[in-house]
This record gives structure tokens, sequence and C-alpha cells, in this order.
């Protein structure tokens, strides 16, 4: 069963909807200039309207996590999601690692494979490459480029997903798991429940 991430929750609303819905995990996004940016207390509010069952997943823009959030730790984030050029400098008790990687081309992907090699993350997120941006913008990932990627760790599948082709991108790619922000918004931080559960459905509907 593919696993669904719905990223960029902002509201306390949404967050107990998720939960309602049953969803795996939820990101929590700490980039600045994403409209849909969360500061610690405003993740903290959200965590507790998830509940226990719901993973919360961190998306940050840095290579060094614990720096730049010195209180992060105090959330018990399941997991760290990291856009970077290098990288992650991650202590030693860290949650799970998810780099993300921005794919244009094959050489892209020998890359990624030789960062699994080295640092052995507990998945890898492959998103769209749109210049100057880091995820969330709705571009299609390069979806037959990544037919025949089978990386050694689960293989995260985001980047322009929607209700309307969740099920044809699973059937070409085959991930472990989807993410989708954009694709299920009615404006950017704020999701629209109804597109939610028809890509809930969409996904379920390919393992019948």
């Amino acid at each position: 069963m593919t696993r669904i991430k719905i990223c960029g929750v902002t509201t306390v609303a949404d967050a107990e909807a998720l939960a309602e819905l049953g969803v795996e995990a939820v990101g929590l996004n700490f980039y600045p200039k994403s409209p849909r940016y969360l500061n610690l207390d405003q993740a903290r509010t959200l965590i507790t309207a998830l509940g226990p069952f719901t993973a919360t997943v961190g998306v940050f823009v840095t290579g060094d996590v614990l720096r730049e959030f010195p209180q992060i730790s105090q959330l018990n984030l399941r997991a760290w999601q990291t856009y970077s050029d290098g990288p992650a400098v991650l202590g030693d008790h860290t949650p799970a690692h998810i780099p993300a990687y921005r794919v244009r081309n094959l050489a892209d992907l020998e890359s990624i494979q030789g960062d699994i090699r080295q640092r052995r993350p507990a998945a890898v997120l492959v998103d769209s490459y749109v210049v100057g941006e880091m995820g969330g913008t709705g571009h299609r990932a390069p979806w037959d480029l990544l037919r025949d990627f089978k990386p050694a760790v689960p293989l995260i599948l985001a980047g322009g997903l929607t209700p309307e082709n969740v099920a044809e991108a699973i059937c070409v790619v085959r991930p472990w798991g989807v993410d989708v922000a954009s694709g299920v918004e009615s404006s950017p931080g704020h999701k629209d429940i109804g597109r939610v559960r028809a890509f809930i459905a969409a996904v379920r509907s390919v393992h019948g």
C-alpha cells in the first residue's frame, strides 16, 4: 500500500481533518520563504491537533537543522525532510532523515544513489526541479525517468501530484510513498478537504 504524506499544513482544522482521514504523515514547513511556513509555537499546536497516530515530518531548507532551529528537537518530529545543495548536518540523536532531491536527469539519479550509499537515509524524496524553488511548486517530477529508479531505501514521490494524476504516477514510478501539497489546496497552506479525500481514494484505487 502506497503511503500518503500531506505537506504544508498550516491550520488546526486541516490537521484534525487529515488525522480523521487517516493519512500516514503530515509535513510541517519550517522554510521562512514558504507561504506554508510555521514557527515552533504554531507547529506545536498542529502536532497536538494531529493526535498520536499521525506521523509529523519537519521540512527544512538548510544544511544544518540543529544550528538554525536549536529548539526543534522539543517537537519530537517523526522525521526531518531536508532540501539542501550540500549534505545535511544532523545531530547524533535525530529523527529519521529524508533528504529531498530536485531531479532533472540521469546524472541527478546517480548522485542520489551515491548519497544513499554514503549516508543511508531513512528514505529519499524526489521532487521536480524548478529554478529558485524548493518544492511545493505544482510542477510534475520526471516520472518516465524514475520508472527504473530503484534506490536501496524507500522512495517518496513528490512534484505536481493531484487527485487526477496520482494513480498514474504510482503505476509508472511504483514509489513507497507519495507527497502532495499544492495539488490538494484551495490556496497555499489551506487544504481543500474534498480534494484530499479524492487524492486518498485515487491512491487506494491502485491497490484495489
